[in-house]
């Protein structure tokens, strides 16, 4: 009887998770973004070796316009094939357990993920213009953690821990300016590969 009553609390609250979480997240999305990631860093610092600069110097002086470009144009590059992975892996899993994409759950989440990432955005375009390209990094992680952090509501609860990571990664940057890049590449990179190893193997791997 006891038993029985505990299974029925788990099916109760087994559909109420279902109707207020998105559950077609990919872990495997979260695995390639951190590749991507790893890329981009690996792009940059290849950059900066084949231009003859080490990376704590870029604090000491103001950086070059082509490689604020450069750099711009990486974490775009970044960003785009982070988001598309994402689409792609979270479209596969959805037609896999036969649920929409576009719900209003998937809204609630795009909608709280956006708006942190938006204003974050606009705030290193910020540091960008009065030349504080050192504090960019930091600032990416710490809005990017408080987008996790907000949209963890709506999806699995373990984005909320990895956000609190990535804020946690970004402020103890922000003081250790010389190791940005670094901050950046385990932050964007090694912890979305953890997490969407952990995410794909609890969720995942067993009901494929």
């Amino acid at each position: 009887m006891e038993d029985d009553q505990l299974q029925t609390l788990h099916e109760i609250r087994s559909i109420m998770d279902r109707s207020t979480r998105f559950q077609s997240l990919s872990g495997l999305s979260g695995i390639f973004v951190g590749l991507c990631a790893m890329a981009g860093a690996g792009a940059v610092q290849w950059y900066l070796t084949v231009h003859q600069l080490e990376y704590p110097e870029l604090y000491q002086e103001s950086l070059a316009p082509e490689t604020i470009w450069f750099v711009v144009l990486a974490a775009t590059a970044v960003f785009c094939l982070a988001a598309a992975t994402v689409l792609y892996f979270t479209t596969l899993k959805a037609r896999k357990s036969r649920q929409s994409v576009w719900t209003l759950q998937s809204k609630r989440l795009l909608l709280n993920f956006c708006l942190p990432m938006a204003v974050g955005g606009a705030f290193c375009s910020v540091l960008l213009f009065h030349n504080i390209g050192y504090l960019v990094a930091p600032g990416m992680l710490v809005f990017y953690g408080l987008a996790l952090i907000n949209a963890s509501k709506f999806a699995f609860a373990d984005l909320r821990s990895l956000g609190v990571f990535e804020l946690a990664l970004g402020l103890v940057s922000g003081f250790k300016i010389e190791y940005g890049l670094l901050a950046w590449t385990l932050g964007f990179g090694l912890l979305h590969v953890f997490y969407g190893s952990v995410i794909y193997y609890k969720y995942e791997k067993y009901n494929d």
